[in-house]
């Protein structure tokens, strides 16, 4: 929002400087985002009056005016198509220095001697006047500085309000807040009720009073549009940011800026039977002022009358109800429409339909729901003054029952000692929240300070709750008046569980085995999670922020894809990414459905570029040892068992799953794999990328370590060469070893592989170390032997090995 600081002096003149107000309302949470001079910097140009204008003797487009500056008549060639006598416009005499740095002087033009030059809006960087002059009004006396005339020595300010402050998105809210900072009081302009002078009135019905506690409708009837908006009052919108559009458009948009209260005016000639806000019906259709048509959604808000819509509610006027000043009598009568929108009849209706008003922007974050009557009245004596006509009494349907509730919220003197670190005096307290309108319902003293009952105003939608309160008192306060103290607290050793895997825990250890942490959007763009998980259906955002953002992500991996390719577009070739975070999914019963994942992508050279490396690409078994260290974790390494098994993200040679056994049953707990072929050339990526995700509660389960005494007497070992089958999986082996070893085996090994021209084609050869102890004595040869040949047997039979 921009404002201008001398219109907002008018309300308030705190004894600071204009960077001391900037600076003090960002550290009040009002940010400012620029600052600048409301004109743009030049000199020698005043207000000049033509007395006559004569066709240039040599030039047919170039005219020669005699111009009055006050002090004398000088003349001027002139080639603007709107110079004629009587007119003020802005005349820059010899010597003047223009914005753009060009210096004016005497010169001739066409053999007619010019002093000076007449301008342009646009010269002056005071807007576009088209391609005539800028005309003034003609209550300006020749020889006045421009500057002075047209009050330029003002700066223009862009405050960045965050969503919860929807107060301040009018000058009086504006002003309110710069009083309570300054201690100042607010002069607000006086605002009389306008008597009514005829008895027209339109009937009002609200058919939504949720959607629409409050609407007043009054008729101005006799408005004369032939009239233009005076030039203060134009003046003021353009420093804000708006362009005149028409005297009743004009002070509507005024009372917008000045109160934070939006208005419409239809013209009421094209108003039938009489104004209805209800939602919308299947099938329904509006013309708005932008003119779009859009198919009207049933959850939609409309102002109608006897045929139809008229208006999409707090949002946009409908073309056809709308006030043409181009056809038709300059004299009409109007309706003139002020209303209490509730945030969530309009909260993201606007969005959807694609359009984004100054209406929609207040009413979304909360309009005050008193004010309606005091725009009413503002307006009213603003239209009766600039256009005329006369006024109607003002028409109200009134739901009390649906306005907001203003409940009483509890501050206690403790706890906002406790959360700022620091003791503010009561009487302090009290004297803020006053001054930010907040009115004190009761208090009371208790041995732990004072309790005070505050109620919310009716601009304030923000404040809800005790921690509302604090924030208010902190930044009225000053932060930089907090003192600085350390936070005083009991030590305490909280509760761990043995038996949990939490999430800190596979995080921790990934970043100490150089993985680095993401931390990615949960909106994903569509296509993206198609390729990376086709086969779940994801939820679709109904307000999306933009159309790569549009759905909620049913896997992590498109969000490390995603990174990986950002950073290999910047020349990084390695990555080690991993990130824990939530899936979403639709629920059976609507809603979502959410889910706890780890997961992590690897690519580029095993190692970071040296000469003590290798250049070595990872593989399928550095991912696969990364979620063996994790699985490890959960101390039950055992439960867990990785299968070839296709995924349509993964490649079909190089894809597992892990599932985990358990009481009831296995248990899918992740997947691991290459990246499809299809799906790497469809992102673009040049080289193989491996994902893993493993769901953590799955792996939540820990077991509990417990204790065993080191055994005192010798570990035996013996290596077992095997020759089976290609296709017989090594984990198989090695549960079929572990299972015939028994209770003596204390470790078990897969050392060496080999298949080559020694054996036959589908053979390889597998070579174990096998490791056995007893606790408390020595093993005999004998009994050493015995479990070797139980293994060996065991691999014989039940996957037909043959021993080497």
């Amino acid at each position: 929002m921009k404002i201008s600081e001398r219109w907002l002096r008018e309300w308030v003149d705190p004894p600071i400087t204009s960077d001391q107000l900037v600076a003090q309302l960002s550290m009040a949470g009002l940010e400012v985002d620029s600052s600048e001079p409301a004109g743009a910097a030049f000199t020698g140009v005043v207000v000049g009056r033509i007395l006559a204008v004569e066709p240039h003797p040599n030039a047919d487009k170039l005219r020669v005016c005699r111009v009055h500056d006050g002090d004398g008549e000088h003349m001027v060639v002139c080639g603007a198509a709107n110079a004629r006598a009587g007119i003020n416009v802005p005349y820059a005499k010899p010597g003047a220095v223009l914005p753009d740095g060009t210096k004016i002087g005497r010169a001739d033009l066409r053999g007619v001697a010019s002093a000076g030059m007449l301008c342009a809006g646009e010269e002056l960087s005071l807007g576009d006047s088209g391609d005539g002059l800028l005309e003034l009004p003609e209550s300006f006396s020749a020889g006045t500085d421009i500057r002075l005339a047209l009050d330029l020595d003002d700066t223009l300010i862009e405050i960045d309000l965050t969503p919860n402050r929807g107060d301040c998105l009018g000058l009086r809210g504006l002003a309110r807040e710069v009083g309570v900072l300054n201690d100042c009081p607010v002069t607000e302009p006086a605002i009389e009720a306008v008597p009514a002078s005829t008895d027209a009135t339109f009937p009002v019905k609200v058919s939504d009073p949720q959607g629409c506690p409050r609407y007043l409708g009054r008729v101005v009837k006799g408005v004369d549009l032939s009239r233009a908006s005076p030039a203060w009052l134009v003046e003021r919108l353009r420093r804000c940011g708006l362009r005149p559009i028409d005297p009743v458009v004009d002070v509507t948009n005024y009372v917008l800026l000045e109160l934070g209260q939006p208005m419409h005016a239809f013209d009421l000639a094209s108003l039938h039977g009489g104004i209805d806000v209800r939602l919308a019906r299947a099938g329904e259709t509006l013309q708005l002022l932008d003119g779009s048509t859009p198919t009207l959604r049933e959850d939609t808000l409309l102002i109608t009358d006897a045929r139809g819509p008229v208006a999409l509610a707090g949002i946009m006027g409908g073309e056809h109800s709308g006030i043409d000043t181009t056809t038709g009598s300059a004299k009409r009568d109007i309706f003139l429409e002020c209303a209490y929108f509730s945030p969530l009849a309009i909260a993201g209706r606007a969005r959807s339909y694609g359009l984004h008003t100054d209406a929609s922007h207040r009413y979304e974050r909360g309009v005050d729901f008193e004010l309606q009557h005091l725009a009413m009245e503002r307006a009213t004596r603003l239209l009766l003054d600039v256009v005329g006509g006369e006024a109607g009494p003002v028409t109200e349907c009134l739901a009390a029952d649906a306005l907001p509730e203003r409940l009483a919220i509890t501050l206690r003197e403790a706890r906002l000692q406790r959360v700022l670190g620091m003791r503010i005096p009561p009487d302090t307290v009290e004297t803020m929240l006053r001054r930010l309108g907040l009115p004190i319902l009761a208090h009371d003293d208790t041995e732990a300070g004072r309790v005070w009952q505050v109620q919310a105003p009716s601009w304030r939608f923000d404040i809800e709750r005790e921690a509302d309160l604090i924030e208010e008192v902190a930044r009225i306060y000053g932060y930089d008046n907090i003192e600085v103290s350390l936070p005083a607290g009991r030590m305490h050793l909280a509760a761990t569980g043995a038996a949990v895997a939490e999430a800190d825990l596979f995080r921790h250890h990934l970043a100490s085995a150089g993985y680095q942490e993401i931390l990615s959007y949960s909106f994903v763009e569509p296509r993206l999670n198609d390729l990376l998980d086709p086969e779940q259906v994801p939820l679709r955002l109904a307000n999306p922020i933009s159309a790569d953002l549009a759905v909620m992500r049913s896997s992590l991996w498109p969000g490390l894809v995603k990174t990986w390719i950002g950073n290999r577009n910047r020349q990084q070739s390695r990555a080690r990414l991993f990130e824990v975070g939530r899936t979403f999914l639709a629920a059976e019963q609507g809603g979502a459905r959410e889910r706890m994942w780890v997961a992590g992508l690897l690519a580029g050279l095993r190692d970071p570029e040296g000469w003590a490396h290798p250049t070595v690409e990872v593989d399928f078994f550095d991912a696969r040892g990364t979620v063996e260290e994790l699985l490890a974790l959960t101390r039950a390494s055992d439960a867990f068992t990785f299968r070839a098994q296709a995924h349509p993200a993964l490649h079909p040679g190089q894809s597992a799953v892990v599932v985990r056994a358990g009481a009831g049953g296995e248990e899918v707990a992740g997947w691991l794999g290459r990246v499809h072929p299809e799906v790497q050339a469809a992102l673009d990526l040049p080289r193989p990328v491996f994902l893993f995700a493993l769901a953590l509660d799955v792996l939540a389960a820990r077991e509990t370590p417990v204790h065993s005494g080191l055994s005192r007497f010798p570990s035996v070992r013996r290596d077992i060469a095997i020759e089976l089958d290609a296709n017989v999986a090594a984990a198989a082996v090695l549960d079929c070893a572990r299972a015939a070893a028994g209770e003596l085996l204390a470790d078990l090994r897969l050392f060496d592989v080999y298949a080559g021209d020694r054996l036959a084609p589908g053979r390889r050869s597998l070579a174990l170390g096998v490791t056995l102890q007893h606790g408390s004595r020595t093993l005999e040869d004998a009994e050493v032997a015995a479990r070797i040949d139980a293994i060996v047997a065991a691999l014989e039979a039940e996957l037909g090995a043959i021993r080497r």
